[in-house]
């Protein structure tokens, strides 16, 4: 009964809508200017709310812009990165290198943005004005700011890393697009001060989020994942690795 069980639940429906979404959902980097529907975000944010947490301390908060909200934060941020693009004020430590196989990703990422987009090899120019576009929020009608409980340390921003999941795999659901932007956390005292966070919080990251531009070059593109024997090592019960 067990077996028949679990043969059921490997050809379940839930479990391929759950593959459906996880292989289907990408990261947007053009918007149509639509607004997406109140209740729509509300339940986006309800189905995130479902995130597992460690004893239950849900320590994410989010500001969610609308309207114009959005339009107002998307030129007050651009004016202050064009002012201070090579600064970085974060409140959590930005990776102090890349290195292996996580830069050759990283590598293999930024190329494929490029080359959708048009930004020649060597092209320092073209590739900062692409940059710059994540302060114009790839044109998204509304971007959700992630803070977490700073006393809670690594945990705490683990905690919030599961619940980003849960808002992008809910976003595509929903029919919307989304691009979680660790680069709006560069300047976490400006987030700060413009959204009046208070002390004990810090600004984690930002997702961009509305209807997706399909005719936009930046979205032409899609960015694969390792073969498991790249990032899994089995150990028997014989303590034999393979």
């Amino acid at each position: 009964m067990e077996r028949k069980d679990l043969k059921d639940r490997m050809d379940s429906v839930e479990l391929h809508s759950l593959e459906h979404l996880v292989s289907s959902r990408w990261s947007c980097r053009g918007y149509l200017e639509d607004p997406v529907d109140h209740q729509r975000i509300v339940r986006l944010l309800e189905i995130a709310q479902r995130a597992p947490s460690w004893c239950n301390t849900q320590p994410w908060q989010l500001i969610v812009t609308e309207g114009d909200g959005t339009a107002r934060f998307r030129h007050a941020l651009r004016e202050y990165a064009s002012r201070h693009y090579a600064d970085i004020e974060s409140d959590i430590p930005m990776p102090r290198e890349y290195t292996g196989m996580s830069l050759a990703r990283r590598r293999e990422s930024g190329w494929q943005l490029y080359e959708a987009v048009g930004v020649a090899r060597g092209d320092r120019e073209a590739s900062a004005l692409q940059a710059m576009k994540n302060f114009e929020l790839f044109g998204a009608p509304h971007v959700a700011i992630v803070t977490v409980d700073e006393s809670l340390g690594a945990y705490g921003i683990l905690d919030c890393g599961v619940y980003v999941a849960n808002f992008l795999l809910a976003a595509q659901a929903l029919g919307l697009a989304a691009i979680p932007q660790a680069a709006l956390a560069r300047y976490s005292p400006f987030v700060r001060e413009y959204f009046n966070i208070p002390a004990g919080r810090a600004v984690l990251l930002g997702i961009s989020f509305g209807l997706a531009d399909h005719t936009h070059s930046a979205n032409t593109y899609r960015t694969q994942r390792a073969a498991l024997d790249e990032v899994v090592q089995w150990h028997s019960s014989a303590g034999t690795a393979r």
